[in-house]
């Protein structure tokens, strides 16, 4: 396999999503001869990486800031938010320069909000350094912050110029946050590309530890495939007027789980637990086969990712979903399956079987099937 590929993701506005390994050399090619200033946002425990790139980029003639932001969710507020754009007012940034976001899905999608609003849209080049990040939040342009109310509910589409994926970067990643962006990969197995599956059904042993999984062949074809799928989805619908949609699939469940949890909860994990939830919705309903559902758990489990969530919540996560981004009016959207890669809309469905489900899901719930573990 080759060293490096490039995705490309087409629509009004497209780029590239560049995959590979040790790729800091890329990064003036994404960003261009006019760009004149560029603003690294970055959290705090990547400072030495954000260093390398603020070096590479002066060194390639660039005038280059810093700005160090929160870890994780708290980095996605609207004070955070305002702080990096007093950094930018103060730096006389102008609609040709541009930000880099050097960091996790929270920090890609803080920057890359923070390009959108400043004045009216600059560029953004996104830097992930999760596997969450690399196959979810840097690609596609939605970008976004939180607020007491829910999570990404302020936000704007607003496409990067480009993105690198350098998967040296994921070998000293914690392994629960590995396995955690794992679930986002299985996700696009299940809406649109079985192989990934199949490739992660067949080395789960070498998945699960992030130094191994990093160097392998089988993590760079995960990776480019579940950007395949996002790219095909996001070129052809940016805003989420319809097919975007099948890229939520377990995120309604997920967003509430993370609203109730106050976003303690790893989002790869409340992803995991939430596609079992739409699983055994669209089972209820009758249009997802018994094996379906069990090979939702069988997989995620397998990879040591969580399938249950405590069985006291039921009130909150149902306030919490009626707020998710799909929701319209009173009315509930879930996507759901009708098979491995036939996504669909459930929507409004009978409160009994939104219930049942999530009893499905409680923790120390038995169901009647045999689920393969």
């Amino acid at each position: 396999m080759s060293d490096t590929t490039t995705v490309h993701v087409a629509g009004e506005r497209p780029y590239d999503v560049v995959i590979g390994r040790h790729l800091l050399g890329a990064l003036p090619a994404l960003l261009g001869a006019d760009v004149r200033r560029v603003l690294v946002v970055h959290p705090s425990a990547l400072a030495t990486s954000a260093d390398a790139v603020l070096d590479d980029l002066r060194a390639h003639g660039y005038e280059a800031f810093g700005a160090e932001v929160p870890d994780a969710e708290e980095a996605k507020t609207a004070q955070v938010a305002a702080f990096l754009w007093q950094v930018l007012g103060q730096a006389d940034f102008t609609r040709s320069d541009a930000i880099v976001a050097v960091g996790g899905g929270a920090t890609t999608d803080l920057a890359g909000f923070v390009a959108a609003t400043w004045l009216r849209g600059i560029a953004v080049v996104q830097v992930p350094t999760t596997l969450l990040a690399m196959v979810d939040a840097a690609v596609g342009g939605k970008t976004g912050i939180n607020t007491a109310e829910g999570k990404n509910l302020v936000g704007a589409f607003h496409p990067p110029v480009g993105v690198l994926c350098d998967l040296a970067a994921l070998a000293s990643m914690p392994k629960h946050d590995f396995v955690a962006g794992l679930a986002e990969v299985v996700k696009c197995g299940f809406i649109a590309d079985p192989v990934i599956l199949d490739l992660v059904e067949a080395n789960t042993e070498r998945l699960t530890d992030p130094a191994a999984a990093a160097a392998s062949d089988v993590l760079f074809e995960l990776v480019e495939r579940a950007v395949a799928v996002k790219a095909r989805v996001v070129g052809e619908d940016l805003r989420e007027a319809g097919l975007r949609e099948i890229l939520n699939y377990g995120h309604t469940f997920a967003h509430a789980i993370e609203q109730v949890e106050r976003f303690q909860w790893r989002h790869g994990a409340a992803v995991s637990v939430g596609m079992v939830y739409v699983a055994e919705l669209a089972r209820l309903a009758g249009r997802l086969p018994d094996a379906v559902v069990d090979r939702h758990r069988s997989v995620l489990t397998s990879l040591g990712l969580p399938v249950t969530y405590r069985g006291d919540r039921w009130d909150r996560l149902l306030a919490a979903m009626r707020r998710d981004k799909k929701t319209r009016g009173d009315l509930l959207r879930f996507v759901v399956l009708e098979d491995v890669g036939r996504p669909a809309r459930l929507e409004g469905p009978d409160p009994t079987l939104l219930a049942a489900a999530y009893a499905e899901v409680s923790e120390g719930a038995v169901t009647s099937r045999v689920v393969s573990l």
